[in-house]
């Protein structure tokens, strides 16, 4: 499927570890870069990432899926949402384009799957960015209760706009119209209802990797959070840069969990000259 100009957020379909999963690609013949979207209610991989993707396209082959019951990719019928699965599709998507290893960047949620996909498939993940990530663990703040808890309507949907953005100037009734109409599309909001029913300590646990698994990661690792995040706590970046051993840290101030809209073009930046800084020396071998 090539991409839609009606909707940018339909690109390309392939199927990847049995489901059809639909993802951005763009960059050409570059080192690889796999971007894990969040899990916000009506997210789409081209919701969360349209403003960095353009600038790492230029110096890398950006792939951006929306993972099982979130976006534009398949829902099938009785699917079980979890880790294993969401692991299985990515590696699944990467085996389907033919790609060894690629650079991971993951967000919130998509930053737990980032981490739990270093720790089972280490040889398939060359460098890691976590940005607002789980994966460690910490108590459900009442800001990532309510995105999990949300009920579609406009008013709960700027209510979330308000907890996530730190500018309130990026919040206004257009937008908050725009996410709504989003989280209600066809199957859109059952499936993320499905994900994170009450009590939801349990997902924030079913998210986590050990720590001792963690410790072993031989990856070149960024972790990167914003200040006022109300959604992630702050506490999860030291974690993390603590128990991975080749981590570097930044914390960006007055940023709430939309690092990579509040700070875009200063996000691009600091990731693609992260992941320059081994490109001439780790190649990236196709699989035959």
């Amino acid at each position: 499927m090539s991409p839609s100009p009606a909707n940018p957020e339909i690109a390309h379909s392939v199927n990847a570890a049995g489901i059809h999963t639909n993802y951005h690609d763009s960059g050409g013949d570059k080192p690889p870069v796999l971007l894990i979207h969040g899990s916000g209610p009506g997210v789409s991989a081209w919701a969360n990432w349209r403003l960095v993707m353009p600038a790492l396209a230029t110096q890398a082959r950006v792939i951006a899926p929306d993972m099982a019951g979130f976006g534009y990719s398949e829902r099938p019928a009785g699917f079980v949402y979890g880790m294993d699965a969401w692991v299985r599709q990515a590696v699944g998507l990467l085996d389907a384009l033919g790609i060894e290893r690629a650079d991971l960047v993951g967000n919130s949620f998509g930053g737990g799957l980032a981490l739990a996909l270093a720790i089972r498939h280490p040889q398939r993940v060359r460098r890691l960015v976590l940005m607002g990530s789980v994966g460690v663990p910490f108590a459900i703040t009442p800001g990532l209760d309510a995105v999990w808890g949300y009920t579609p309507s406009i008013e709960a949907m700027r209510r979330l706009l308000d907890i996530f953005a730190f500018d309130r100037g990026l919040v206004n009734d257009e937008l908050a119209r725009l996410r709504y109409e989003a989280s209600v599309r066809p199957g859109f909001h059952e499936s993320f209802a499905a994900m994170f029913p009450a009590p939801r300590q349990r997902w924030v646990d079913a998210l986590t990797s050990r720590e001792a698994d963690i410790r072993r990661l031989p990856h070149e690792a960024l972790v990167v959070h914003g200040r006022e995040d109300r959604v992630i706590p702050l506490s999860n970046a030291h974690t993390l840069a603590d128990w991975l051993p080749r981590a570097q840290l930044h914390v960006y101030g007055r940023c709430g969990h939309w690092t990579q809209i509040e700070h875009a073009a200063r996000f691009a930046r600091l990731v693609g000259d992260f992941l320059a800084e081994a490109d001439a020396a780790e190649p990236y071998p196709l699989i035959p």
